[in-house]
């Protein structure tokens, strides 16, 4: 007569424990609803650094592999570097001959200035000289010339000897002469002046030569310089801390410039990017606070904050275009980047790792 009467009760205990799980669910959702914002598609990023190639060569070393870690300057891959080499040497050997010919024709326009300079001075004393002696010899001879003229006239009057008048013309005819003499020195005094002067105008002819050297020592300084550049980019080393995450080439492989050799990221600094619906970033602000749940350790959960909003759907980065050329249109909810900050776990975070991120958006 008892078990009739305690089936009911037992029904409704269970049907009250249902109801109140139901309503325990359904708070917890509200309350996760309104409080987080859930988002799956997120994964951990890092930025990936490509190392390329800046010249073309045989590789000869590799001496890195999958999964190293490497310091900045580490060795990543070398190039044959013989003919790189050998063309250093010759541009050196070209700039050392144009050095010494500046240097030789260096001392040849201070000699040569140093000898015009003299020969100049010379030229222009001797040119004083005779431009004194002929100054000085004019007066004698007009005073001859006239002498002569008197002793001719007191001669006709008879009033002067023949040996009167012809020692007035001798003593005209020997200033005459020293007269010439005098003119032909000037003369020859200003050609020597003429010469010294021609020999400074191949002053500037060796100095324009010198400069021309000049500009050659410029040309191959540059050249050699760049050499040294194109010597050392045959050693690729690695460009800042990082783990090598995948190698393109072998030793023994011809590379191009511009070709990747391999790839590599600093672990370090990792993120995580979600991308969340469109519909939901009036919910979103910097500084939030975002529980990372890693697919990989699920019995971790990190701690991050929101550090950027895209301002870019992800659709907007897609290679290939959707257009519509039918014009049946339907709309698609986009998706747009949010950037989380976390903190590398012992280096176990790895890029495209798939993690679930729980934001805290009070509202």
């Amino acid at each position: 007569m008892d078990t009739p009467r305690r089936r009911p009760s037992r029904n409704l205990v269970i049907v009250v424990l249902v109801l109140a799980a139901a309503l325990a669910f359904g708070a917890y959702e509200v309350r996760e609803r309104t409080l987080y914002l859930h988002e799956e598609d997120a994964r951990i990023r890092a930025d990936m650094v490509t190392v390329a190639s800046r010249v073309s060569g045989w590789i000869v070393r590799r001496p890195v592999e999958e999964g190293q870690a490497v310091e900045p300057g580490t060795v990543l891959v070398a190039l044959d570097q013989r003919d790189a080499t050998l063309a250093l040497t010759e541009l050196q050997a070209q700039l050392d001959a144009v050095t010494a010919d500046k240097a030789r024709l260096g001392a040849d326009v201070d000699l040569a200035r140093g000898q015009t300079s003299t020969r100049l001075q010379s030229a222009r004393a001797e040119l004083a000289a005779a431009g004194v002696t002929v100054s000085s010899l004019e007066p004698q001879l007009k005073l001859a010339q006239d002498e002569l003229a008197r002793t001719r006239r007191l001669f006709e009057q008879k009033m002067a000897s023949q040996a009167a008048r012809d020692h007035s013309e001798a003593q005209l005819q020997r200033i005459e002469r020293e007269h010439r003499i005098a003119r032909a020195n000037l003369r020859g005094a200003e050609a020597r002046v003429r010469q010294a002067e021609a020999e400074r105008a191949r002053l500037e002819v060796l100095a324009a030569q010198r400069e021309v050297l000049e500009q050659r020592e410029t040309e191959l300084r540059a050249k050699l310089a760049r050499q040294r550049l194109d010597l050392e980019d045959r050693i690729v080393r690695s460009p800042s801390r990082g783990v090598v995450d995948r190698t393109f080439v072998e030793p023994g492989e011809y590379v191009t410039p511009g070709q990747r050799l391999l790839l590599m990221h600093d672990p370090a600094s990792v993120w995580v990017e979600a991308n969340v619906k469109e519909t939901q970033l009036r919910r979103l602000a910097p500084g939030q606070i975002v529980e990372v749940h890693v697919d990989a350790f699920p019995d971790h959960d990190l701690e991050g904050r929101v550090e950027r909003i895209g301002h870019s759907a992800t659709s907007s980065f897609a290679l290939l275009p959707t257009p519509n050329p039918s014009g049946n249109f339907t709309k698609v909810t986009q998706r747009v980047p949010v950037r989380i900050s976390i903190a590398q776990r012992e280096g176990r975070l790895r890029p495209g790792m798939m993690v679930e991120v729980r934001i805290a958006t009070g509202k």
